[in-house]
C-alpha cells in the first residue's frame, strides 16, 4: 500500500504541473490549450533522446528538454492562439490547438517510434532504490518546486503583479499600458518551461512515449477542474486527489479503470461543484 501511495504521489505531482500549465496560460488569454499535455511530452522524449541516444551530459540533456517545452509552448501561442483571438472571440482556439497538438504527436511518433522507451537514469542506482527510486522522488521534488516558484512570481514579482493584472481585466490592463499579446506570449513561454522541467523530471515514471500528450492533457484538465479554474492551490489539490485515485483503482481493481475513475470524478464535480473546491463562481451581469 506504501508503494501505491508514493506512486500515486508522484504521478499527482505530473498532473499538478499539467494543471499549473493550463492556469498559467488561461491566466492570459482565457484558453485552455489541449497542446497542454503535449508540452511535457515533448520535453520528455526530447531529454531522452539527448541522454540516451546522443549520450550527452544530463544538463545538457534537462537545457535541451526545457527549452524544447519552451519553445512548443511560444509556437502554440503563435500558430495556434494568435490569430484566432484576434479573428474571433469564439472558441475556435479548441480546433486549433487540437489541430496542433495532433500533428505533433504524430510527428514524434514517426520520428522516436509508437512504443514507449525507457528514460535513462539520471543519478547513480546506489542511493536512490526502492520507493526513495528518483523517478518518485524527482517529479514530486520538480513540482513542488515549481508551485513555490510560482507563487512567489505572482507575489513578489513585477511581472506576476502584471500577469495578474490581464486575468483580472486585460482591457484596463491594455489601457494603462500593458502590451497583453506580449504578456499573452511570455505565459505560454512560462507554461513550456514548467511543462519542459516536469516533463524530463517524471520521464523515468512516464517513459519516452508519444502518446503521452494526450493523457497528461485529459488528467491535468480533470485537476484544473477538481481544484478549481485559475487556482494554483486548487491546482496542487486536484492533482494529487486525482493521482492517489489513479493508483487505488490500479491497485484495487485493475489499470483498465484509470479513466474511469477520473472521468467520474469530473463528472461529480461537473454536476455538484461546477466552479471546483478552491474556485470562483463565475458571474454574469444581466
Amino acid at each position: 500500500m506504501l508503494t501505491v501511495l508514493v506512486t500515486g504521489l508522484a504521478t499527482g505531482a505530473l498532473y499538478v504541473a499539467a494543471a499549473l500549465a493550463y492556469n498559467v496560460m488561461y491566466s492570459t488569454s482565457k484558453v485552455l490549450s489541449v497542446t497542454t499535455g503535449h508540452i511535457f511530452m515533448v520535453s520528455c522524449i526530447c531529454g531522452a533522446f539527448l541522454i540516451g541516444e546522443l549520450r550527452l551530459p544530463m544538463i545538457v540533456g534537462f537545457l535541451g528538454a526545457v527549452a524544447a517545452g519552451i519553445a512548443f509552448g511560444m509556437l502554440t501561442e503563435i500558430v495556434a492562439i494568435r490569430r484566432v483571438l484576434a479573428r474571433s472571440d469564439e472558441h475556435l482556439w479548441l480546433l486549433s490547438t487540437l489541430a496542433l497538438a495532433t500533428i505533433v504527436q504524430q510527428s514524434m511518433g514517426l520520428w522516436w517510434g509508437t512504443e514507449p522507451k525507457p528514460f535513462p537514469r539520471l543519478f547513480d542506482q546506489d542511493f536512490t532504490s526502492g520507493l526513495l527510486d528518483q523517478k518518485y522522488w524527482l517529479p514530486i521534488a520538480a513540482v513542488g518546486l515549481m508551485a513555490i516558484c510560482m507563487e512567489l512570481f505572482y507575489r513578489r514579482t513585477l511581472f506576476g503583479k502584471i500577469f495578474l493584472a490581464v486575468s483580472e481585466d486585460p482591457f484596463a490592463a491594455r489601457a494603462r499600458g500593458i502590451s497583453t499579446d506580449r504578456i499573452r506570449a511570455m505565459s505560454y513561454a512560462i507554461a513550456g518551461l514548467l511543462g519542459g522541467v516536469a516533463g524530463f523530471a517524471a520521464g523515468q515514471l512516464t517513459f519516452a512515449f508519444f502518446a503521452l500528450g494526450l493523457s497528461l492533457t485529459l488528467n491535468g484538465f480533470i485537476a484544473l477542474a477538481v481544484g478549481g479554474l485559475g487556482s494554483n492551490l486548487g491546482a496542487i489539490v486536484g492533482g494529487v486527489t486525482l493521482g492517489l485515485l489513479n493508483a487505488m483503482a490500479t491497485y484495487f481493481f485493475g489499470g483498465e479503470y484509470q479513466q474511469t475513475v477520473a472521468i467520474g470524478l469530473l463528472m461529480v464535480f461537473l454536476l455538484l461543484k461546477p466552479e471546483g473546491l478552491f474556485g470562483n463562481k463565475m458571474v454574469r451581469h444581466v
